[in-house]
C-alpha cells in the first residue's frame, strides 16, 4: 500500500492512534469505578475486580497471536471486525446487570480491544514514507502513553456526573466513526487475505497459548487478593501456566506451522532483549499504579483529581515522542536514549520517595515529569532494538513476543506492588504502634489531648479515649501505608539501577537509513 499525502493521511493517523487510545484508556477507566460497580451490581470489591482482570488476560491472550490472525483473514478484515467486535462488547458492558455477564463481555471486548492495539500501528506506518516513519512511530507513542494517561481522570469525571456505564458508552461513537473512516480512507494490502487456503492453523498451539498464558495472567492479577499459593487455586492455576507455557513452547518449535515463530529466541540481542523489557514493564506499570493508590489513600484525593494530576505531565512530556521518533528515523543510535530514560526512572523512584501526606496535585508534577520523560525516553529504542538481531521476515513475531512480555511484565509489577507494599506496611505498622504503649509519655499526651478533644466534640466522656485511641490507630495504619508507598517507589528505582548495566547487550552495529526505514516497517506490520 502506497504512503498517503494530504487529507487522507490525516484521517489515518487520527483513526490510528484514536483507535490505540481508546483500546489503553479502557484497562485504566474501569479502575476508578470498581466501588460503584460493586454497589450497583451487589457484589464485592474482590469479585468486581474480575472485570479487569477478564480483559486483562484477553489482551494478553489475543496479542501474539494478532501477526498470524492478521495474515490469515486480511488486516483490512481482521481490523474493521475487531473495531466492530470492541464497539458492540462496549455497549453490552454498560448495559450489563449482572457481574459476571459484564466480566463476560468485558473479554470479548479485551480480544478486539488488543487486536485494535496491534493493528493500527501496521495501518498508521503504511500511510507514512519509510524516512518518516520513525514520526509515526512517535506519533502512535503518543497514542500510548496518553490513553492509560486519560483513563482514570476520564472515569473520575464520568463518575462524578454520571454512572458507570457510560464508561462503557463513551466507546461507542469513536468506534462508529472510526469503523467509518477505515471503510473509507484505509486499502487493503496487494494481495491481502488471498493466502487463507494455504495457511495451516496450529490448533494445539492456540489451545496450549490460551490456557497457559491465560492461566499465567490470572495468577499475577488474582494472586494477591486470593493470599497466593495459601490458595489451592493459584497452586493449581500456576501448575496449570507451567504445563501450558512449556507444552506451547514445545508445540511451537516442534511443528511446521506455528501460530507464534519461538525461534527468533535463538538471537542473543532479541533474547537479552525481552529480559529487559519484562523488567522494564516491571517498573513502567508499577510506577503508575501506585501514584494513585498513593495519593488517594493517604493524600485525600478523589479518583479524579489522581487522574487530572497525571495529565499535565504526561502532556508535557509526549512532545518528546516525535522528536524521539525522527532522531531515530535519521540513524541515531538507541542506546544513549535508553540509558537516559532508565536514569529518569532512577531519578523518580528515590525523587517519590521524598512524597509527603500534606502535598497538593502540583507539588506532584516535578516527580511525574521525570517519569512521563523516562517513558519517552525509554519505549521507542526498545522497541527498536527488540527487533535488532532480526532478520526481516521474522520481526512481526518478535514484536508480538515482546509486547506479550511487556504485559506480563506489567501484570507481575502490579502484583510485586501490591505483596510488596502489604508486607512493609505491616512492618511500618508493627513499628508505630510499638511507640504507643503507656511507657510512652508522648503517647500518654497525645493519648490525653485527643481524649479531650473528642469528648468536647461528642459530649461522651465516658467513650472518648477508646475514640481517641481507634483515631490514633487509624492515623497510625494511614502512616504504615504511606511509608510502604515510598518503599515501593524506591524499589522502582532499585530495578532500574539494576537494569542499568546490562544495557550494552543489547547493543548492536549502526543502521543505515534503508535499514531503519525497514525495520520500522516491520516492527509496524508485526503490531
Amino acid at each position: 500500500m502506497a504512503a498517503k499525502t494530504g487529507f487522507a493521511k490525516y484521517i489515518i493517523v487520527i483513526t490510528t492512534v484514536s483507535a490505540a487510545i481508546m483500546e489503553l484508556l479502557d484497562t485504566t477507566i474501569v479502575n476508578v469505578a470498581l466501588n460503584q460497580m460493586a454497589g450497583s451490581l451487589s457484589s464485592t470489591i474482590e469479585d468486581v475486580a474480575w472485570v479487569i482482570t477478564s480483559y486483562a488476560i484477553a489482551n494478553v491472550i489475543i496479542i501474539p497471536m494478532t501477526g498470524f490472525l492478521g495474515e490469515y483473514f486480511g488486516r483490512k478484515t481482521y481490523y474493521l471486525t475487531s473495531m466492530v467486535l470492541f464497539g458492540v462488547a462496549s455497549y453490552f458492558c454498560g448495559a450489563s446487570e449482572g457481574l459476571w455477564e459484564l466480566v463476560f463481555w468485558r473479554f470479548i471486548q479485551g480480544i478486539g480491544g488488543g487486536a485494535l492495539l496491534s493493528t493500527s500501528q501496521a495501518i498508521l506506518f503504511d500511510a507514512f514514507d519509510p524516512k518518516d516513519r520513525g514520526v509515526a512511530s512517535g506519533l502512535f507513542g503518543m497514542g500510548i502513553v496518553l490513553g492509560p494517561t486519560l483513563g482514570p481522570a476520564l472515569g473520575g469525571y464520568i463518575l462524578e456526573h454520571y454512572t458507570w456505564s457510560q464508561i462503557f458508552y463513551v466507546n461507542i461513537p469513536i468506534c462508529v466513526i472510526a469503523t467509518i473512516l477505515t471503510i473509507i480512507y484505509i486499502e487493503r494490502k496487494e494481495g491481502e487475505g488471498e493466502r487463507k487456503s494455504e495457511i495451516q492453523i496450529d490448533y494445539i498451539g492456540i489451545a496450549l497459548l490460551v490456557i497457559g498464558i491465560g492461566a499465567l495472567q490470572f495468577v499475577l492479577e488474582k494472586g494477591e487478593s486470593e493470599d497466593w499459593f495459601q490458595s489451592r487455586m493459584i497452586v493449581t492455576l500456576s501448575i496449570v501456566a507451567a504445563i501450558g507455557i512449556l507444552g506451547f513452547i514445545w508445540q511451537e518449535t516442534h511443528t511446521e506451522h506455528p501460530v507464534v515463530n519461538l525461534g527468533v529466541f535463538k538471537y542473543k540481542i532479541f533474547a537479552f532483549s525481552t529480559i529487559f523489557t519484562l523488567i522494564a514493564g516491571v517498573g513502567l506499570f508499577t510506577s503508575s499504579f501506585v501514584y494513585p493508590v498513593l495519593v488517594q489513600r493517604v493524600n485525600g484525593f478523589t479518583p479524579y483529581e489522581a487522574g487530572l494530576s497525571l495529565v499535565a505531565p504526561t502532556l508535557a512530556a509526549v512532545i518528546l515522542f516525535p522528536i524521539i521518533g525522527k532522531r531515530m528515523a535519521a540513524g541515531a543510535p538507541p542506546i544513549p536514549f535508553m540509558v537516559a530514560g532508565i536514569l529518569f526512572f532512577v531519578f523518580f523512584g528515590f525523587y517519590s520517595g521524598t512524597a509527603t501526606p500534606d502535598m497538593g496535585r502540583w507539588d506532584f508534577f516535578p516527580m511525574q515529569l521525570c517519569r512521563t520523560v523516562g517513558i519517552s525516553l525509554l519505549q521507542l529504542p526498545l522497541i527498536n532494538q527488540a527487533v535488532a538481531g532480526l532478520k526481516p521476515k521474522e520481526y512481526p513475531a518478535g514484536i508480538a513476543l515482546s509486547n506479550m512480555i511487556r504485559q506480563l511484565g506489567g501484570a507481575f509489577g502490579i502484583a510485586l506492588a501490591n505483596n510488596f507494599a502489604t508486607n512493609r506496611a505491616a512492618q511500618h505498622r508493627s513499628d508505630l504502634m510499638a511507640n504507643m504503649s503507656t511507657d510512652n509519655p508522648l503517647f500518654n499526651e497525645r493519648l490525653a489531648n485527643m481524649t479531650r478533644n473528642m469528648a468536647g466534640l461528642t459530649g461522651d466522656t465516658f467513650n472518648a479515649a477508646t475514640m481517641a485511641y481507634k483515631q490514633m490507630e487509624a492515623g497510625v495504619v494511614r502512616q504504615a501505608y504511606y511509608l510502604a508507598y515510598l518503599d515501593t517507589f524506591r524499589l522502582i528505582a532499585v530495578f532500574f539501577v539494576c537494569l542499568l548495566p546490562f544495557v550494552y547487550l543489547l547493543k548492536t552495529k549502526k543502521l543505515t537509513a534503508e535499514e531503519v526505514a525497514e525495520m520500522a516497517k516491520a516492527t509496524a506490520e508485526s503490531h
